[in-house]
């Protein structure tokens, strides 16, 4: 049976279709799975840089434990220090699993890393070894101290490195599935427009559809992910904050009462001991309060509670308190140059705000030059000033001193986490304010809040 004219046309041409949407169907499936394989790689690099991050929070959390223990002869600090080395070395065995592994320069600085991790931990455990066999051993303790902080910033740019490859790595994989994503859309395009012009638009249409719709539901399932371990640090670190501040409470009543009975009996410099174990104690409800701080603004769940306050007040009553943070009282000036004196502001967040940047001050300052902590009013906006006459912040450094746990070059062995000025900006943008900064290297460094006010009354 011969096949009439139009016939063979029609079998070819259905014939041709067939062919071309063949390869438009192989193409679309090696697109989904570019797709796939770069949300793979998208979700790999994340749980990396997870680990990381959370070998970096074991680190900061060991070291923590391990002072808290040489410092305050605390069994339970012993305790959380033995902990946290088993989750550091837990995250280290985990990173070397998740590095990529073709990559030999990974391998290596993961190598490296794990090296000098053992160094620290060595040190670390030296540590704790010689403070239980001799308590005065100071000088020691404190060279220890010194080559652990070294150690520390050789881990924490070694962590960068890795991070900043994996994050290369994973570009460099999208640009290449993004390059043959691309190639392959355009067979679509030609195979499409070479058989039907209704196929072609039709397929477009089902095929942009297939993949927003793979996108939405990728993005819906991070975003529930994101938000249930935002939740979960949120209760973790509340917990953590919970249980140790009521230990510290029992320390600061019992060394207040211990004050009050021994105040008239021995000497005052035989009262240092004391005052060191109220201001250390201080300091940890401090540290505490910043963590959480710092972890509900970044799960999103800051409380923002503003109420009428008396902001002068509140200023003497700050500066008052902080005078106790030190054995002998930080010479802290307080100026009110406007006439502001009550405003709808959040109490709590103010006072992370300003104690974090007087605590700074204090801390990169020495005890002769004078800090202020200045109150001045616009018509828009309340203004707080912290001014000291310290070390200084390098201008080259000064956009990254929000970022947690980043600390300049010039601190030397000032000890610090790196939190503060991270807690007050998230307060400050709780505030729908502005923070500016103005620092030259030896001169010392001035901040500026502007936090805009609801309501003032004069």
């Amino acid at each position: 049976m011969k096949w009439p004219f139009q016939g063979k046309w029609i079998a070819a041409g259905f014939g041709l279709t067939l062919l071309f949407m063949g390869l438009v169907i192989f193409a679309s499936f090696n697109s989904t799975n570019e797709i796939k394989q770069g949300a793979n790689q998208v979700q790999d690099t994340y749980q990396t840089l997870n680990t990381l991050t959370n070998f970096s929070a074991a680190m900061t959390s060991a070291e923590s434990a391990r002072r808290g223990y040489i410092f305050l002869g605390n069994r339970q600090d012993l305790q959380r220090y033995q902990n946290e080395v088993i989750n550091m070395q837990s995250e280290l065995r985990l990173l070397k699993r998740q590095i990529h592994p073709t990559s030999s320069i990974q391998q290596q600085r993961v190598a490296q890393l794990n090296l000098l991790v053992n160094q620290r931990l060595a040190l670390l455990e030296q540590s704790i070894q010689l403070y239980q066999k001799d308590k005065t051993a100071l000088q020691t303790q404190t060279d220890i101290t010194d080559r652990s902080i070294q150690l520390r910033g050789e881990i924490m740019a070694a962590i960068a490195n890795i991070t900043v490859e994996e994050k290369r790595y994973l570009q460099s994989s999208l640009e290449q599935s993004q390059y043959n994503i691309n190639l392959r859309i355009l067979i679509e395009i030609l195979g499409t427009c070479l058989s039907i012009v209704v196929i072609f638009i039709l397929g477009i249409i089902l095929e942009r559809q297939w993949i927003k719709r793979e996108q939405i539901e990728s993005l819906k399932s991070s975003l529930a992910q994101e938000k249930k371990l935002g939740e979960l640090k949120v209760h973790l670190f509340s917990m953590i904050s919970h249980e140790f501040r009521t230990p510290l409470s029992v320390i600061l009543l019992s060394s207040q009462l211990l004050k009050e009975i021994l105040t008239e009996l021995v000497d005052e410099k035989q009262l240092k001991n004391l005052y060191r174990i109220q201001s250390s104690a201080k300091l940890m409800n401090h540290l505490l309060t910043d963590i959480l701080t710092l972890t509900r603004a970044e799960a999103g769940k800051l409380d923002y509670k503003p109420h009428l306050i008396n902001i002068e007040n509140f200023c003497l009553n700050l500066v008052e308190d902080l005078q106790l943070f030190g054995i002998t009282p930080y010479p802290i000036e307080f100026l009110n140059n406007g006439k502001c004196f009550r405003a709808n502001i959040d109490e709590k967040l103010l006072y992370s705000i300003l104690s974090n940047l007087l605590l700074n001050a204090i801390k990169y300052s020495t005890d002769t030059e004078k800090i202020y902590l200045i109150l001045n009013s616009e018509p828009e906006a309340i203004l707080f000033q912290v001014i000291d006459k310290g070390i200084g912040i390098p201008r080259g450094e000064q956009p990254k001193i929000y970022e947690p746990f980043y600390r300049c070059q010039n601190v030397e062995n000032i000890v610090g986490t790196g939190l503060g000025l991270a807690v007050v900006k998230k307060c400050v943008e709780r505030h729908q304010g502005e923070i500016i900064v103005e620092s030259d290297v030896g001169v010392g460094t001035t901040f500026t809040v502007k936090i805009p006010h609801i309501n003032v009354l004069k």
